[in-house]
């Protein structure tokens, strides 16, 4: 009875999470597919600063926008399952200690890694204190990006340039993030007008 309990509530969470977008390269598509998306951005973008396209790009590479996303396992004689790679977790695949870090130092310690408005806090957050330490402006998301993926200690270090695929990734976040930037310029004032949505679903 137990099991059969427990095995209905993990496909109830699982039912949950919010689909990833239909067209995740078109960021008003993205937007449009998830009305609440993009006043959760903005909030971020204005609490910690990060343009709303490079936080995007940030996420759509690091996820998908698969909210339950993990990093592969890995497998022992080609069949049984071992633990995941590392602790990466949700929209912004943050690891425990870094999330740890942002409950503490923002205050939020009901945020979750797979509810989309804590995971686009979270990478705002991130992507600030990385300014802040390492001096990397939060327009730039190729480094902002490597900066990501290293930790801050593994940027300074320089770890990134002994990984050129993941130089090749970076490149790709910034120019995404370009795109997002003029897609989101022909809609942004549309998504900022009060009642707009309702008035085009209604």
């Amino acid at each position: 009875m137990r099991l059969s309990l427990l095995l209905f509530s993990v496909l109830i969470s699982g039912c949950a999470h919010t689909p990833p977008p239909e067209n995740p390269h078109n960021l008003c598509d993205v937007f449009a597919d998830n009305l609440d998306w993009y006043q959760a951005a903005n909030t971020s973008h204005q609490r910690w600063g990060t343009p709303i396209p490079v936080m995007m790009a940030i996420m759509y590479h690091e996820s998908s926008f698969i909210a339950n996303a993990r990093p592969p396992r890995r497998w022992y004689l080609g069949f049984i399952p071992g633990p995941h790679r590392s602790s990466a977790y949700g929209y912004a695949q943050a690891i425990d200690g870094a999330w740890a870090d942002y409950l503490r130092e923002a205050g939020r310690w009901g945020a979750v890694r797979d509810d989309f408005s804590d995971a686009i806090d979270f990478i705002g957050w991130y992507t600030k204190k990385t300014r802040q330490i390492n001096g990397v402006s939060q327009n730039n998301a190729q480094l902002q990006y490597l900066t990501y993926h290293e930790g801050w200690g593994g940027f300074r270090r320089g770890t990134y340039k002994r990984k050129h695929w993941l130089q090749g990734v970076a490149r790709r976040v910034q120019r995404k993030a370009k795109q997002y930037e003029n897609q989101l310029q022909h809609c942004e004032a549309s998504l900022k007008t009060p009642g707009f949505w309702q008035n085009l679903f209604g």
